[in-house]
């Protein structure tokens, strides 16, 4: 009964391993990704977690692994565990992760030549770790790539309207005094009248006299022309500014 078992457990293992290789040969074209393009994914609005294929040496190892993994997890961001097994990388296990465009990580394992061969064939990144710590900080650093940015907003200039003017072909221009830092033309504005904010958009015009300029700094007079709007008043401010992506960490 014992022998019995023993090989009825082998073939399930066997029929595990080959199911796993025609569901990911299922998909014959599918590309693997690695964490440059996973994050450039991301910043086209793609995927917020990252698929891994784990193989490592003992079960122990892959338990600690999956244990850091769920404590790097966030409500935007996660590392998902397609398979985890004891043993080396296999051709099985790149064709999974590429099935799922994910990685393969081994923790004191490497992969064999035809998993080698095959990875290279569908651009799958295989990463090996002796030091788990690495790993993990890898994996972290990775999730930091998923987290969309942080946006700040960061003052340029502030300009006092103190007339106005309607060009031909081009609408209401505000001639201003730059009062504080510069002007940029086609950045953000907000115009505010009496404290109150009346308008935000974009510079879509600054002059100096009759000639185009890209910035105007303090203690200069311009004339500026705000995109889709006309209803611009003397004594008016114009606060220009930009947004800053900043990046974030786990």
């Amino acid at each position: 009964r014992f022998d019995m078992t023993k090989s009825e457990e082998l073939a399930q293992e066997v029929a595990d391993l080959r199911k796993r290789k025609a569901d990911a040969e299922a998909v014959v074209d599918a590309k693997g990704m690695s964490l440059d393009q996973i994050f450039s994914k991301v910043k086209a609005g793609g995927v917020k977690e990252l698929s891994v294929v784990i193989k490592g040496d003992v079960a122990g190892s892959l338990e600690a692994i999956k244990g850091m993994f769920d404590k790097l997890a966030t409500d935007e961001v996660k590392i998902k565990m397609i398979h985890s097994a004891v043993g080396g990388i296999s051709e099985s296990d790149v064709l999974l992760a590429s099935t799922a465009q994910g990685l393969v990580l081994g923790f004191n394992v490497r992969p064999d030549g035809s998993a080698q061969k095959m990875a290279k064939e569908k651009g799958v990144e295989i990463k090996c770790y002796t030091i788990i710590y690495e790993l993990i900080d890898d994996m972290k650093k990775a999730l930091s790539g998923l987290l969309d940015p942080e946006l700040i907003e960061k003052s340029l200039g502030r300009a006092e309207v103190r007339d106005t003017f309607s060009v031909p072909k081009i609408g209401m221009i505000a001639g201003c005094s730059v009062v504080d830092g510069k002007i940029h033309r086609n950045s953000q504005l907000r115009l505010v009248r009496d404290g109150r904010i009346i308008f935000e958009g974009k510079v879509s015009s600054l002059k100096r006299f009759k000639d185009d300029v890209k910035e105007v700094a303090t203690g200069f007079e311009c004339g500026i022309g705000i995109e889709n709007y006309n209803d611009v008043k003397v004594g008016d401010v114009i606060e220009a500014y930009e947004m800053e992506s900043i990046a974030r960490e786990l």
